[in-house]
């Protein structure tokens, strides 16, 4: 008998834990354990070995199974398990509805916000602040219209692109009605500045990102097309202004604006469409986007030509009302040239970039870029002044009606253009920010004259043009045969 639970005691040894924690279990429950008599054995008080190995299977197996929950779980807050989209359509009905849409969109956005050097121009005479803080209303304006997109484009991907564009569209035109009754500095920059650019943000990204989604070989075309509404509204902006501020008053004019915005995206709102399926999960932010070589040289070499480009739209009727001495009238004019002169350009270096690929033409029109901002320096007449603000704008024109179909290029899948677009524009608006100020906070240091910012525009050009060499390299290497 001695022998028997001599062997029991050992066999249970490994399991003293166990019982221990049972018997105090029990005890907290109420009841207590029989205690074993010296001589006598308790079978239901030992776990058999066949026991204790089934119990340690069935625990391994729930581990198994909670890991498979959890790999399951992870997988869709991940980028690696996503099915990949449906292909782009690249053409019929709905998809060039689209883009007819888009141009109506930035028609209303980016001609509207572009054509604010007729307003810097009025604000100049009538307010009593230094150009440099004026231009304040436009840079905010820009840059919550790009930076908002960080979130809006996600959005789009999501799956919920009519309730952002609707909320968007309101927003944009109440702050344009209001600023028809603002008088003063700080109510014009939450009118047209806060609130117009936000509205503006809300559903710029995700309309142009859902015009790239319709096309794959002809996006550049399509992208151009939409794109070409920059142009042509911010040819027709300035003459709105310029015609009814004389006629009608400011307050009246920026209404007929506001009317004429909620028109164009009213028709926007009823045919505008997404194609992809939502993609619920992912980030807001892809940073590790940021690490991607091609993406981070695109964006730190667009920053720098942005830079020089908002400076010039904002100050070029300034420059002329202060050095060539032209009227408001006549300044208003260069607006409309350096907005509208872009618009065949925008068609035309799409269709082109389709076929020998976008950095290839990036580059060449850099280039000229940077002689053109050079010239700006030889100016010394209202002749020259026209002719450097025809080349002027159609270089800029050609640069930006690439800037979005450049990135969905260099992105990996469809369903995340509009959060990778939404980062890429926001690059542009911290330098459409600081752009305008900096140019002018250099102008008043310098004693009010135009050299110095003319020559700091020029060089951050220059700078752009060094970084985007060093990318075509990169993405191609020395052959210009190589489609990049």
């Amino acid at each position: 008998m001695n022998e028997k639970l001599g062997a029991a005691v050992e066999a249970c040894s490994d399991d003293r834990d166990t019982i221990a924690s049972s018997s105090a279990s029990s005890s907290q429950d109420g009841t207590h354990p029989v205690p074993v008599e010296k001589g006598a054995t308790s079978p239901e008080h030992i776990t058999p070995i066949n026991d204790r190995h089934s119990i340690i299977r069935a625990s391994e197996d729930l581990r198994r199974t909670a890991s498979n929950i959890l790999t399951q779980v992870a997988s869709r807050i991940t980028t690696r398990h996503w099915d990949e989209p449906p292909p782009p359509l690249d053409g019929g009905l709905k998809a060039w509805t689209q883009v007819a849409m888009g141009f109506l969109v930035l028609f209303s956005t980016w001609g509207y916000a572009n054509s604010f050097g007729a307003f810097q121009a009025y604000y100049t005479e009538t307010l009593p602040e230094s150009p440099s803080t004026i231009s304040w209303i436009g840079g905010i304006q820009v840059f919550l219209a790009l930076t908002v997109g960080i979130l809006s484009g996600r959005l789009l991907d999501a799956g919920i692109f009519t309730p952002v564009f609707f909320v968007g569209i309101v927003v944009q035109v109440l702050g344009i009605f209001l600023m028809s009754i603002s008088t003063r500095y700080w109510q014009l920059f939450l009118t047209q500045g806060v609130l117009s650019g936000l509205g503006a943000g809300i559903y710029f990204t995700p309309a142009i990102s859902l015009v790239n989604t319709y096309f794959d070989k002809r996006r550049g075309f399509a992208v151009g097309l939409a794109t070409a509404g920059n142009a042509a509204g911010g040819a027709i902006y300035p003459v709105i202004v310029r015609q009814l501020i004389p006629k009608l008053g400011f307050a009246w004019t920026t209404r007929v604006i506001g009317f004429l915005n909620l028109g164009m995206l009213s028709i926007a709102f009823a045919f505008m469409r997404p194609r992809l399926p939502p993609r619920k999960s992912g980030p807001i932010l892809e940073l590790a986007a940021f690490k991607e070589p091609k993406f981070a040289g695109y964006l730190t070499s667009s920053f720098f030509l942005f830079w020089a480009n908002y400076y010039t739209f904002y100050y070029i009727a300034s420059y002329g009302t202060q050095v060539l001495n032209l009227s408001y009238s006549s300044a208003s004019v260069l607006v409309i040239i350096i907005n509208g002169v872009g618009l065949p350009f925008r068609i035309v270096v799409p269709m082109l970039a389709d076929r020998i690929g976008n950095m290839n033409v990036i580059l060449p029109v850099t280039a000229i870029w940077v002689v053109v901002s050079f010239t700006w320096l030889a100016v010394r007449d209202v002749a020259g002044y026209y002719a450097f603000t025809v080349i002027y704008g159609i270089v800029s024109a050609s640069f930006q009606c690439l800037f979005p179909s450049t990135v969905a290029r260099i992105s990996p899948r469809l369903d995340t253009i509009g959060t990778r677009l939404g980062m890429a524009f926001s690059v542009g608006a911290l330098a459409s920010l600081t752009g305008p100020p900096i140019g002018g906070a250099i102008q008043a240091a310098s004693g009010g004259g135009f050299l110095a910012p003319q020559l700091w525009a020029a060089a951050s050009t220059v700078l752009s043009f060094v970084l985007f060499t060093a990318l075509r390299i990169h993405m191609g290497g020395l052959s210009l045969k190589v489609k990049c």
